[in-house]
């Protein structure tokens, strides 16, 4: 039971990777505050974590919304006495394309879903956690635009390259106060944002060293390690969990 006693909010978690990983943390022990825009799938994934006798706490809301990242820490401190683990994986893709042809909409939206919404989480977030000691923040990022560049992609690698230097500098300011700040970046993983085409899942796969894409589970005990103190001396790190994606040539 790698997080008994701990509370932990995570969002994005009515699919993919978030939801993985609020079943993995819970079967953890961990008390949850789960968030993502789809309220009525996030009741579904807290009514299943319930029935397994987990303490979950749900609330919908934008993550680009900074009194959203403040509603979530409040519903965790008032319901459950405080945040030690926070892991912010809310995400999207936006619409590709080469930056001369994409509309500026589309790049605002990604960096406000992608990168300033960690700004928003990070300022609500730490000082609950400096309040019991210290905690453990998470960010999804990637391996697009830090270890290769995909075309079409500029507006995604930019926000998530950002959270890289984010974390670096959390990491440092922090961490004096006990508090443990990194990014994990998956390789293609087999969640609704990858779609469903079966030709497209085969090209994805062959960029990998394993040739084959994760399943969420894989990335959600990457999150785990990060998120507990198994990973109690790692801090301001990007953790791949590529599948050798950043080392495969061929």
């Amino acid at each position: 039971m790698q997080l008994q006693d701990k509370v932990a909010i995570i969002t994005g978690a009515s699919s993919g990777i978030g939801a993985a990983a609020a079943r993995l943390f819970a079967a953890e022990g961990a008390t949850l505050v789960l968030g993502a825009r789809r309220g009525a799938l996030l009741e579904e994934q807290a009514d299943a974590l319930r029935a397994t006798g987990s303490a979950v706490a749900v609330l919908a809301g934008d993550v680009r919304d900074a009194a959203y990242a403040d509603a979530l820490v409040s519903l965790a401190v008032d319901r459950f006495g405080g945040l030690d683990i926070a892991f912010n994986n809310a995400g999207i893709l936006g619409d590709l394309g080469p930056i001369p042809e994409m509309a500026p909409d589309t790049w605002d939206a990604v960096i406000a879903v992608n990168l300033t919404s960690a700004f928003h989480a990070a300022k609500a977030q730490i000082p609950a956690m400096l309040k019991r000691g210290g905690g453990s923040i998470v960010f999804t990022s990637t391996f697009v635009g830090y270890t290769a560049g995909l075309p079409g992609m500029g507006a995604y690698a930019a926000s998530k390259a950002g959270l890289i230097g984010l974390t670096q500098v959390l990491a440092v300011d922090h961490g004096a106060a006990g508090l443990r700040v990194n990014a994990l970046l998956p390789g293609g993983t087999k969640t609704p944002m990858a779609g469903d085409s079966a030709e497209a899942h085969a090209f994805v796969a062959g960029l990998h060293a394993l040739k084959r894409m994760a399943d969420p589970e894989e990335i959600a005990r990457a999150a785990l390690f990060l998120a507990s103190d198994q990973s109690s001396f790692v801090t301001g790190t990007a953790l791949l969990a590529d599948g050798g994606n950043s080392i495969n040539k061929v």
